[in-house]
């Protein structure tokens, strides 16, 4: 399952803490757009020093292996290995984004999907503020028996019992 970090954006003028519908949740792992449109994915969220450093790179790049005379297989892996790395590493620079403008990072939270983690992180947080939390989901869950079927099969079926 994928995890995310939640940031929380600095408080306004006269807010004690920010508000929560401005927490930004980060998925770890790799961003295939990231991968497919480097320049436009950089764009989209604004990383400006990134799309700054991956055109330096890019340019630099191209002359240097122009000046080498690399064939074209050569500079086509050569952008195919730089995307890449920004796939690789796009929620790095997202975060990194995040701490250089003053956002706090609250915490890590596991979900299959950006609302599964949001409802988790919600659910613990109000919980930890003493709140009662808000319904996980709609149906109710079966309860857990207490002691497992006498016929459960695998390495350790029951504590203590002879092997």
């Amino acid at each position: 399952m994928p995890t995310y970090t939640v940031h929380a954006p600095p408080p306004h003028k006269g807010e004690a803490t920010s508000a929560p519908e401005r927490f930004v949740f980060v998925r770890d792992g790799f961003h295939v757009w990231a991968f497919l449109l480097t320049p436009f994915w950089l764009l989209r969220y604004r990383l400006w020093l990134a799309f700054g450093l991956y055109i330096l790179v890019g340019v630099a790049l191209g002359f240097a292996l122009r000046a080498v005379r690399a064939d074209s297989t050569v500079q086509f892996l050569v952008g195919f290995f730089v995307s890449l790395l920004v796939g690789f590493e796009a929620a790095s620079m997202r975060r990194f984004k995040l701490t250089r403008r003053g956002w706090g990072m609250l915490g890590f939270v596991v979900g299959e999907d950006i609302e599964m983690a949001e409802r988790r992180f919600f659910a613990a947080w109000t919980e930890r503020a003493g709140q009662a939390p808000p319904p996980a989901s709609p149906r109710p869950a079966a309860p857990m028996p207490s002691e497992p079927p006498p016929d459960v099969i695998g390495l350790f079926p029951q504590a203590g019992s002879p092997r």
